[in-house]
C-alpha cells in the first residue's frame, strides 16, 4: 500500500533488546494527505539503519510505501503500519526526478537495456 503527503510530527526514537539480546530502534511518523478532506496517518520505520537511510523529517513530502498487520495482546488488537520504501516528492506533489528519489531501496532500478538480446529464445 501507500499513502502521499507531507510529514507533520516526527516522533521520538523507541530502543530497547529483544528477549534474545539484539538491540533494535524503531521510530514514528504523522503523514497528513493532501486531499480535500487530509487525512492522517502514523506509521513506523523499524530498523536503526532504515531510519537513518529514509532521513525522515518534518515538512518532507513523501511518498510512502507500506504493509499493515495486527496483532492481539491480553484481549485488544492493535494495528500496525510499517513502511519499507519511502520517496521524496516535490512540493507540488509529484515524483522528483523521473522516477522519483528512492530512500533506501534494497533494489535499484536497472535502467532501460541498450541490448536488443531477450532472456529467452
Amino acid at each position: 500500500m501507500e499513502i502521499e503527503g507531507r510529514i507533520i510530527a516526527v516522533l521520538p526514537v523507541k530502543e530497547g533488546t529483544s528477549q534474545k539480546g539484539n538491540t533494535w530502534k524503531s521510530q514514528d511518523y504523522v503523514i497528513e494527505t493532501h486531499d480535500n478532506y487530509p487525512k492522517k496517518c502514523c506509521f513506523n520505520v523499524f530498523g536503526e539503519e532504515k531510519i537513518k537511510n529514509f532521513d525522515i523529517k518534518e515538512g518532507d513530502e513523501l511518498s510512502v510505501s507500506f504493509d499493515i498487520d495486527a496483532r492481539e495482546y491480553q484481549g485488544r488488537w492493535f494495528n500496525s503500519i510499517r513502511a519499507w520504501k519511502v520517496e521524496r516528492l516535490n512540493p507540488g506533489g509529484t515524483q522528483a526526478g523521473g522516477f522519483g528519489e528512492p530512500i533506501g531501496d534494497d533494489m535499484p532500478f536497472p535502467g532501460p537495456s541498450t541490448s536488443d538480446d531477450l532472456p529467452f529464445g
